[in-house]
């Protein structure tokens, strides 16, 4: 898989992720910090999902409605825990991540997968009387599940 990893995130996590066969880009070699904005079009320019523990990112995504080629958020994980973290969202979320999905892992190993969410979500609301078509529009805008 294709990374661009956040300075925040750590140059050990890209390592980590080079010595096991990804192709990573590391935000600190790309030069001064240009904003999480650019650095989230860019890693979409470059089809590179974004590992970052920058809450910001959720907000440029879901309210702003950037595009992106996915992203992996790592809220409060401790330093010893990121690798572990970033290798079980690989294998347990690989394919999502290959179809954009924003992947938030927690302290603790909590892991929310948003696309999942969005359509399930979608589900219970056309069970409840909501016309089918929300599922084809979550379908259109890239929001459901693989």
């Amino acid at each position: 898989m294709r990374f661009l990893v956040d300075r925040c995130a750590g140059p050990w996590l890209a390592d980590w992720l080079g010595n096991n066969g990804h192709d990573v880009a590391e935000a600190q070699t790309l030069g001064p910090d240009p904003g999480d904005r650019v650095l989230l079009e860019r890693a979409e320019a470059d089809n590179r999902v974004l590992v970052t523990m920058d809450k910001d990112f959720g907000e440029l995504i879901y309210l702003r409605r950037v595009s992106h080629a996915g992203l992996i958020l790592l809220t409060d994980v401790r330093v010893p825990q990121r690798i572990e973290a970033v290798r079980a969202v690989i294998e347990g979320h690989h394919q999502a991540l290959e179809e954009r999905a924003v992947v938030t892992v927690r302290d603790g190993g909590l892991v929310r997968h948003a696309r999942r969410l969005v359509f399930q979500l979608a589900e219970v609301l056309v069970a409840r009387g909501m016309p089918a078509a929300i599922l084809e529009r979550i379908s259109q805008l890239g929001l459901a599940p693989g």
